[in-house]
């Protein structure tokens, strides 16, 4: 009978447990889902620049005591596209969506609402990119479910599909109202 080393049995321990590692790492709840520190606390400060001929939502807007979702988007993002029916459909049955054109050209971004519809019950520009730098931006589209008070509840990065919606967004929505937050 053979002995073995232990310097052979190294190689595949290492691996069990590289593989270990791994796995309880990606063993999240949601592992689609980007951490944020703001969940929980007050949504931060709403800086924007006119979009349209409508004043941008301010602050005080998501403090009104219903729950909204704040939507970052933009013209030349794809993905931003595959979400707006899912926008518009919300927006349809009564929620309230407030828009941010993320460093967009003005004009493009109102052809892309033009071409789409427009979900948004207001919305402005951020093209220096500082209110999303302030929010922990990821990329477009990047949408915040808002309570109440101005807390933020959930924040989702990328688009909103049937799925996210009926898995994340709804069921965050509904914790919203029904805590009273």
């Amino acid at each position: 009978m053979a002995r073995i080393s232990p310097l052979m049995l190294a190689p595949p321990l290492v691996f069990a447990g590289l593989a270990a590692m791994f796995w309880f790492g990606m063993a999240r709840d949601d592992p689609d889902q980007l951490p944020t520190a703001l969940q929980g606390k007050p949504a931060p400060g709403v800086q924007l620049e006119a979009l349209g001929p409508d004043a941008p939502f301010t602050d005080a807007d998501l403090r009104q005591g219903e729950v909204t979702l704040v939507n970052f988007w933009a013209s030349w993002c794809a993905p931003c596209r595959v979400e707006h029916p899912n926008l518009e459909a919300m927006a349809a049955s009564g929620l309230t969506i407030y828009g941010v054109n993320y460093k967009d050209q003005a004009d493009n971004a109102m052809g892309f609402l033009e071409e789409l519809g427009n979900p948004y019950a207001a919305m402005g520009a951020d093209a220096s990119g500082r209110m999303a730098l302030n929010w922990g931006l990821y990329g477009v589209p990047e949408t915040y479910v808002i309570d109440g008070q101005g807390n933020v509840v959930l924040r989702h990065a990328g688009p909103i599909t049937q799925r996210v919606l009926e898995s994340t967004i709804n069921p965050a929505i509904e914790k919203a109202r029904s805590s009273g937050m």
